[in-house]
């Protein structure tokens, strides 16, 4: 894939056992945050929090596309971002980043 072209991502939080406020607040920041700095794609954004229908932990998931490939190398050297990322490690029983291609 050129660096050029979107780049359709999965991120899927598991947050640690209490820490779901926590990382439901940053989350919420996260979008908002990347749109405002540009490195969003013109794609829909959205967060959701993901219940396990047989009563397993709550999960986080987003799905966007990072404006181009180089966007979230960009993402790891701004405050702004850096500020929301770094306090989640703590939270976080798990975490996946995943590259999304179409069928």
């Amino acid at each position: 894939m050129a660096t050029s072209e979107a780049v359709p991502t999965l991120v899927i939080y598991r947050p640690k056992p209490g820490a779901e406020a926590a990382l439901e607040a940053l989350i919420r920041k996260h979008i908002p945050t990347l749109r405002g700095l540009g490195l969003l794609g013109t794609g829909q954004s959205v967060a959701y929090r993901a219940n396990d229908k047989r009563a397993g932990p709550a999960a986080y998931v987003e799905i966007f596309d990072w404006k181009d490939g180089r966007a979230s190398d960009v993402a790891h050297q701004t405050p702004e971002v850096m500020a929301i990322w770094e306090p989640m490690g703590p939270l976080l029983e798990g975490l996946e980043i995943r590259q999304l291609q179409p069928l």
